[in-house]
Protein backbone atom coordinates (compact mmCIF):
# COMPACT_ATOMS: atom_id res chain seq x y z
CA UNK A 1 0.00 0.00 0.00
CA UNK A 2 1.24 3.77 -0.65
CA UNK A 3 0.97 6.42 1.27
CA UNK A 4 -1.84 8.87 1.59
CA UNK A 5 -1.92 11.77 0.38
CA UNK A 6 -1.45 14.73 2.91
CA UNK A 7 -4.43 17.47 3.27
CA UNK A 8 -2.30 20.18 2.81
CA UNK A 9 -1.18 18.61 -0.52
CA UNK A 10 -4.77 17.84 -1.69
CA UNK A 11 -5.83 21.75 -0.44
CA UNK A 12 -3.04 22.64 -2.86
CA UNK A 13 -3.62 20.89 -6.03
CA UNK A 14 -7.51 21.83 -5.89
CA UNK A 15 -6.30 25.26 -5.49
CA UNK A 16 -4.06 25.49 -8.64
CA UNK A 17 -6.44 23.18 -10.44
CA UNK A 18 -9.44 26.01 -9.77
CA UNK A 19 -6.93 28.53 -10.88
CA UNK A 20 -5.03 27.43 -13.67
CA UNK A 21 -7.59 24.66 -15.23
CA UNK A 22 -5.79 25.19 -18.71
CA UNK A 23 -2.70 24.04 -16.97
CA UNK A 24 -3.13 20.76 -16.19
CA UNK A 25 -3.97 17.05 -17.57
CA UNK A 26 -3.97 13.53 -16.85
CA UNK A 27 -0.38 13.39 -17.35
CA UNK A 28 1.89 13.49 -14.41
CA UNK A 29 4.86 14.81 -16.52
CA UNK A 30 3.39 17.53 -17.88
CA UNK A 31 2.02 18.25 -14.61
CA UNK A 32 5.28 18.48 -12.98
CA UNK A 33 6.25 20.51 -15.81
CA UNK A 34 3.28 23.04 -15.14
CA UNK A 35 4.06 23.57 -11.83
CA UNK A 36 7.91 24.00 -12.06
CA UNK A 37 6.35 26.62 -14.75
CA UNK A 38 4.34 28.44 -12.41
CA UNK A 39 6.87 28.75 -10.04
CA UNK A 40 5.21 27.57 -6.60
CA UNK A 41 7.73 26.74 -4.37
CA UNK A 42 7.50 22.99 -3.32
CA UNK A 43 9.47 20.47 -2.44
CA UNK A 44 10.88 17.58 -4.74
CA UNK A 45 8.27 15.29 -3.07
CA UNK A 46 5.83 17.79 -2.71
CA UNK A 47 6.30 18.62 -6.18
CA UNK A 48 5.42 15.22 -7.09
CA UNK A 49 2.48 14.40 -4.73
CA UNK A 50 1.06 17.30 -6.25
CA UNK A 51 0.91 16.28 -9.87
CA UNK A 52 -0.52 12.72 -9.40
CA UNK A 53 -2.77 14.03 -7.21
CA UNK A 54 -3.98 16.55 -9.98
CA UNK A 55 -3.69 13.90 -12.28
CA UNK A 56 -6.01 11.86 -10.30
CA UNK A 57 -8.76 14.76 -9.46
CA UNK A 58 -8.95 15.27 -13.74
CA UNK A 59 -9.31 11.49 -14.34
CA UNK A 60 -12.10 10.98 -11.59
CA UNK A 61 -14.00 14.56 -13.17
CA UNK A 62 -13.72 12.82 -16.74
CA UNK A 63 -14.99 9.35 -15.70
CA UNK A 64 -18.20 11.07 -13.77
CA UNK A 65 -18.48 12.66 -17.07
CA UNK A 66 -19.16 9.85 -19.52
CA UNK A 67 -21.07 8.50 -16.99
Amino acid sequence: MGKAVPRIIKNRAKELLELYPNKFSTDFEKNKASLKDLGVQLTKLEINLTASYIARLIKLSQTKETS
